[in-house]
């Protein structure tokens, strides 16, 4: 029997990869979003209404949905979602559920630049020099995602819930990885971010680079990561890199990681859910991915 996977955040313009992805792995794809009207709801098998963040009943709301809809699998990539998921996996697991998401620890961490920050420089990662007050000229706020809220600031800013960092020119970098149910790294994946929207990469190509795989196996060295995860970097001109954040989840920009590797989705199931030993295979390096639009019309 096929298994039944929930994706998040289903109108953003980055889901629609991995609808296709749950469908290539021969399982249902059970699209989510708080919009019923989302266009992820017409690329999927079935659709899941969830509540607003603000819900005071969420939880309750969206566990009873997910027993009631059978789902199997949840893979979370909505951030304000994503400690929460992990908070429940154990209670979820117990019924039935799997959710493939690092522990509450982990995304505290990662969910906070300044205690991401505070880790880099516990465990000797490269990282811009960086501050609670208003001392360089990056102003970005500690939970943020994207470029919201970020700026270079060249007046007095309220720093309440705010970092202030080093601003580093260079080539930017996203590593796709994914981590096994043991925590260790299989695939690390380097992508040099060619074009970027508002946070996101509408365009890219694999690379090889030795330094930032060395620096990518340290940092899941010094913590344990489940599943995939998202870690960005900056190789300044003279060569330094300087890692600036992790995002312990999916991403957007993962089609490139998938496509330059396998299916992800399909790894999930065969090694999370049915407990098999991941063979890896060679990365395509110099692969490139470019976006476009698309549309669906419905009545």
């Amino acid at each position: 029997m096929a298994l039944r996977i929930l994706t998040e955040a289903s109108g953003s313009l980055v889901s629609g990869y991995l609808i296709k992805a749950v469908k290539e792995a021969n399982c249902i794809a059970v699209a989510s979003d708080v919009d019923p009207d989302c266009y992820g709801r017409y690329l999927a098998d079935e659709f899941i209404q969830m509540p607003l963040k603000t819900d005071p009943k969420l939880w309750d709301k969206a566990i009873a949905t997910l027993i009631e809809q059978k789902v199997d699998i949840v893979i979370p990539s909505f951030d304000e979602m994503l400690l929460g998921w992990s908070l429940r996996k154990d209670l979820l697991l117990e019924k039935g559920i799997q959710v493939v998401v690092s522990e509450p620890k982990v995304i505290e961490i990662f969910q906070d630049k300044w205690l991401t920050y505070e880790f880099f420089l516990k465990n000797g990662i490269p990282t811009p020099d960086t501050s609670l007050e208003q001392i360089y000229p990056l102003v970005k706020p500690r939970n943020g995602r994207g470029a919201i809220g970020v700026q270079i600031a060249t007046q007095p800013v309220d720093m309440t819930g705010m970092i202030s960092q080093e601003f580093i020119k260079g080539t930017e970098y996203t590593i796709d990885v994914f981590c096994d149910k043991f925590s260790n790294p299989i695939y690390i994946v380097p992508r040099k971010r060619m074009n970027v929207k508002e946070g996101k990469s509408t365009s890219g190509i694999v690379v090889y680079h030795e330094g930032i795989i060395h620096w990518v196996k340290k940092i899941c060295e010094c913590i344990s990561f489940i599943g995939p995860i998202n870690i960005q970097c900056i190789e300044t001109e003279s060569r330094d890199l300087k890692f600036i954040e992790v995002n312990p989840r999916i991403a957007g920009g993962m089609a490139l990681g998938f496509a330059a590797t396998e299916n992800w989705i399909k790894l999930i199931v065969d090694h999370f859910a049915y407990g098999k030993e991941i063979k890896p295979v060679p990365v395509k390096y110099g692969l490139k991915m470019m976006r476009y639009y698309n549309e669906i019309f419905t009545f």
